[in-house]
């Protein structure tokens, strides 16, 4: 498996619980928003607090498809390849996976009343 990292919203308790979910069933690293450092944050889009981002060696996945990239990656991955790679023979799957992905980042706020995880404590002295 390749070194990869997660990057998301470290000040959202949806956002924590969900990366943490992934990592806890994966070997992928974790890093928020509050704590990235110059090199990877020069790899991220500039918009990069839009949504998760996927990093690896050779790539940067955002949005949508860093959640389908870090589920590929996970101990899901066998069970759940076959179905991606059915959905992407259809032209619609990309915009379909980006539209599903942004319509639960928009909901996030009621998606935390469900699952939610206090987010990290930051260190404001740095």
């Amino acid at each position: 498996m390749d070194d990869a990292t997660l990057v998301y919203d470290d000040d959202c308790g949806f956002c924590t619980w969900s990366a943490d979910w992934i990592v806890e069933r994966s070997d992928l690293d974790l890093v928020g928003f509050s704590d990235l450092s110059p090199e990877l944050r020069e790899r991220l889009p500039d918009d990069y607090e839009e949504c998760a981002h996927l990093v690896t060696d050779e790539d940067v996945y955002s949005c949508g498809e860093s959640v389908e990239q870090a589920v590929l990656r996970s101990e899901y991955a066998d069970d759940v390849r076959p179905l991606y790679e059915f959905a992407r023979h259809f032209e619609e799957y990309d915009d379909l996976r980006e539209r599903a992905y942004r319509w639960v980042a928009d909901n996030r706020d009621k998606f935390g009343m469900v699952v939610s995880k206090t987010p990290p404590a930051r260190n404001d002295d740095d």
